[in-house]
């Protein structure tokens, strides 16, 4: 037998069911194995061994029977209230949606992970626990802002983990690292005892090796099944302006080669409203965020955040009717393109993971901080509500993961699913299963 931690979500569970694998052996290899590998990536920065055992001693004979679960800084846990990736306790220790969802399937949260402070950054490289490291390189970012729970997957130290996604927090990080994540409709997913309930553009969601794994965990955290088995012959669009421009030259070949070799029907499509998503998401995630922040949590950001904080303070109201009249346009732009295709279709990141040490990309405009361009090719699917999956694809000369992004109509996760795997397929997995350095795979 592998080591319990080599083996998938799917498998994991199948093994546990069987009796194959003690439930408590996977448990005390999984907390063995984040003591050996994260050091490095700070991507679990918090394990709680008594109350994980406890939660497998009444874990029900559900579909993640005994299986580890890493859950984001931003969800209460009976024991323990979110950080946010703060120093603070955002929310005091209860009951979130997630956990009750978890819990009922028999799953055992292992661990916290590690985020992007306060949710609010692409590359996660500010934390009060230190910045995410990415196990292909834990020199480059991990991601953000749920870089924790994609560098832990990507490493092997958890074979699943919870993500949530405002601006592009699962997609991101899950293309940074390798991995397969999958932003849910809006709504689809509970977020009772989240940090950002307030939020309106706020999705959570699966992080997992491949779409297999990320079907059953995100059919335990929506409550219902998704049916797999849709038509493989897809109709894709491509929408150039904005999100094929402005690319890294490698990003671009391997996500269009990937298409090319799907099979799939590809077809040129405009949507109405997309220039301006960027700053639309861009206003909607700053203002709407504001309200939390009093002058305790402001004192613990750094000086930069604090400042952009003060100015933000003074932006007007007026500029979320206007981004609200921009995600009105995308949605109904949408309505007419999703009668014309199944998905629409372009790269999850324009470049691949920077530096810690300098979150900047390098493209054929120029250097540029990494979240601007990145938020470019996700807030558009946080305006809208529509699910979205980042699935790995190629893997850049710098040696880090290169993702493809795939969104589908509202409530049609099974399409992006669908889609997932048939991408492996024709990829013959050399993506998926691909390990990074840290998980033994030559440097």
């Amino acid at each position: 037998m592998s080591h319990p931690q080599d083996l998938s979500l799917v498998q994991q569970a199948a093994a546990i069911a069987s009796g194959e694998i003690d439930p408590r052996e996977v448990l005390d290899a999984t907390l063995d194995r984040i003591r050996e590998r994260d050091p490095a990536l700070r991507s679990v920065p918090v394990v709680f061994p008594e109350e994980s055992r406890e939660m497998l001693d009444g874990a029900p004979r559900g579909p993640l029977h005994g299986v580890p679960i890493g859950v984001k800084d931003m969800f209460r846990l009976p024991w323990r209230g979110p950080r946010d990736g703060t120093a603070r306790e955002q929310l005091p220790p209860g009951e979130s949606a997630v956990y009750r969802r978890l819990h009922e399937a028999g799953a055992v949260i292992v661990g916290v992970t590690n985020m992007h402070f306060w949710g609010g950054g692409s590359t996660g490289h500010v934390s009060a626990y230190g910045p995410v490291g990415n196990p292909w390189d834990p020199a480059r970012c991990g991601g953000g802002s749920s870089g924790g729970s994609a560098a832990a997957v990507g490493a092997r130290m958890i074979a699943g983990a919870v993500g949530v996604d405002g601006g592009g927090s699962i997609r991101l990080p899950a293309a940074y690292c390798g991995i397969t994540g999958l932003k849910f409709t809006y709504g689809r997913i509970p977020l009772q005892g989240y940090t950002h309930e307030f939020a309106s553009m706020d999705a959570a969601g699966p992080m997992c090796r491949d779409a297999a794994d990320a079907r059953l965990l995100g059919e335990v955290l929506a409550g219902a099944p998704i049916p797999a088995g849709g038509p493989s012959a897809l109709r894709i669009g491509i929408v150039r302006d904005p999100f094929w421009t402005d690319l890294d030259p490698e990003v671009q070949r391997a996500c269009e080669d990937a298409l090319e070799v799907s099979g799939w029907t590809l077809q040129e499509m405009e949507i109405t409203g997309a220039e301006h998503a960027q700053i639309a998401a861009v206003a909607r995630l700053t203002l709407e965020g504001l309200q939390t922040i009093d002058a305790d949590a402001l004192a613990d950001a750094d000086p930069i955040m604090r400042a952009l904080v003060k100015y933000e303070k003074l932006l007007p109201a007026e500029l979320l009717v206007r981004a609200d009249l921009i995600r009105a346009r995308i949605r109904r732009a949408l309505l007419g393109a999703f009668e014309r295709c199944d998905a629409i279709a372009w790269p999850t990141v324009p470049a691949p993971a920077p530096a810690i040490e300098a979150p900047v990309v390098e493209l054929p405009s120029g250097q540029h901080p990494a979240d601007a361009p990145n938020v470019r090719q996700s807030g558009f699917g946080n305006l809208a509500g529509v699910p979205g999956i980042s699935v790995p694809v190629g893997l850049h000369s710098t040696g880090v993961p290169i993702g493809l992004q795939l969104q589908a109509a509202w409530g049609r996760e099974s399409v992006l699913l669908d889609a997932a795997e048939h991408l492996e397929r024709v990829t013959e997995r050399a993506y998926v299963d691909a390990l990074p350095p840290v998980a033994g795979a030559p440097a």
